[in-house]
């Protein structure tokens, strides 16, 4: 993808990182340059060129990756992009936050790829963790993306676990269960993340859902004693970002209960929720109530030492 004008940035002092990459008999010179050299706009279009082929498409507009550096930190100036010359061969972001980074929308051009680009792009974010004194990095690969997956191993990393991408179409619930219902507003259902005790992926993270303007709850105790939760983003079309919790009682029966009164009020909407770890203990109320699996992700970490 060609670039306007080489993008410099001297106040940065690792604005200029190059190496040499060698294909064949043929050798380029390629540039890292930091994604804050660039526009949304810019950004964008390199993103969307890198993934036409992908497993799973996601295609990105300005505003949405716009939410997505302010929602997950991602920090621009150690985000990277591989150049070579006037051309954008590939990109790669950092989410940054107290004691953890997050690999996240790393692509390379197709024509560019089993070049050594996606790999130049890998240890400059795992330097600027370095940089930074944090020696815990996370990420998540799509299942069967046997590429991607190989380098993350090849650099140290080990799967934790799998995680689910789920959709649910509008449509309103089936029976609805009798329950005592509280609707929360969005301090209300932050206040609540306090009590997880589980270790969420990072686009589920208290930090991330602090940084969701739309957060809100949905609290409710059955007959039977069971009680618990589930907090959601809701946006004009779509419900995503679920988070659920069973304080006691049956996690089956409230959960299903929880998406059945969600959905009386919202019927409505669509639903994509991402990253919930292949045995929560909720996940067969969500199938009971026409969810269907999108596609995996495998979760893996890299620690390094102090």
């Amino acid at each position: 993808m060609p670039i306007e004008s080489p993008p410099t940035s001297a106040a940065n002092p690792h604005s200029q990182t190059a190496l040499l990459l060698t294909s064949g008999e043929s050798a380029s010179s390629l540039q890292l340059l930091p994604a804050s050299s660039f526009s949304i706009d810019q950004l964008v279009a390199a993103y969307n060129q890198t993934r036409v082929d992908y497993l799973v498409p996601m295609p990105m507009n300005a505003a949405r990756l716009a939410e997505y550096v302010r929602i997950y930190d991602v920090d621009l100036d150690r985000s990277w992009v591989a150049v070579d010359g006037d051309q954008i061969l590939g990109l790669a972001m950092l989410g940054v936050r107290p004691g953890q980074t997050w690999i996240t929308r790393l692509g390379v051009l197709p024509v560019k790829r089993r070049r050594g680009v996606g790999e130049a792009l890998m240890r400059a974010l795992l330097d600027a963790t370095d940089q930074l004194g944090i020696n815990c990095t996370s990420l998540e690969v799509i299942k069967h993306n046997t590429p991607a997956h190989t380098l993350f191993l090849k650099l140290g990393f080990t799967e934790t676990r799998e995680l689910l991408i789920l959709r649910r179409p509008p449509g309103p619930p089936g029976e609805i269960p009798a329950a005592e219902v509280d609707w929360l507003d969005r301090a209300e259902a932050l206040a609540l993340l306090a009590a997880r005790s589980a270790s969420p992926a990072w686009t589920n993270e208290t930090r991330s859902f602090a940084n969701i303007e739309n957060t809100l709850g949905v609290s409710l105790s059955l007959p039977d004693g069971s009680t618990g939760w589930l907090l959601f983003e809701q946006q004009k079309f779509l419900l995503s970002h679920f988070v659920m919790r069973t304080v006691q009682g049956n996690a089956v029966s409230l959960c299903r209960a929880l998406l059945a009164h969600l959905y009386q009020r919202y019927p409505d909407l669509d639903t994509h929720t991402e990253n919930i770890p292949i045995d929560d203990s909720h996940l067969p109320a969500f199938f009971e109530t026409r969810f269907v699996e999108s596609f995996r992700r495998i979760e893996m970490q890299l620690y390094t030492p102090d």
